[in-house]
């Protein structure tokens, strides 16, 4: 997970044109702990996940870069 969701918080972020203070504010972390998420040494808490989601308007799935593989069974 660390690898695609850093990348893909970090491509949110600027694709929206948001520092990472302004991110911070919006979802109440500090500007550090977004610096340690996009660098990969800290991985976020469930309740950061779902509040960048909402943030991006993204799934979670999505932001950790998760796809969920078919195996042809039924499900």
């Amino acid at each position: 997970m660390e690898t695609e969701f850093r990348q893909n918080l970090l491509s949110l972020r600027r694709e929206r044109g948001i520092g990472q203070v302004e991110l911070a504010k919006a979802i109440g972390v500090s500007k550090g702990i977004i610096s340690l998420w996009e660098n990969g040494l800290r991985e976020p808490s469930l309740g950061a996940l779902v509040s960048l989601a909402l943030f991006f308007d993204v799934s979670v799935d999505e932001l950790i870069g998760y796809e969920k593989i078919k195996t042809g069974r039924s499900e």
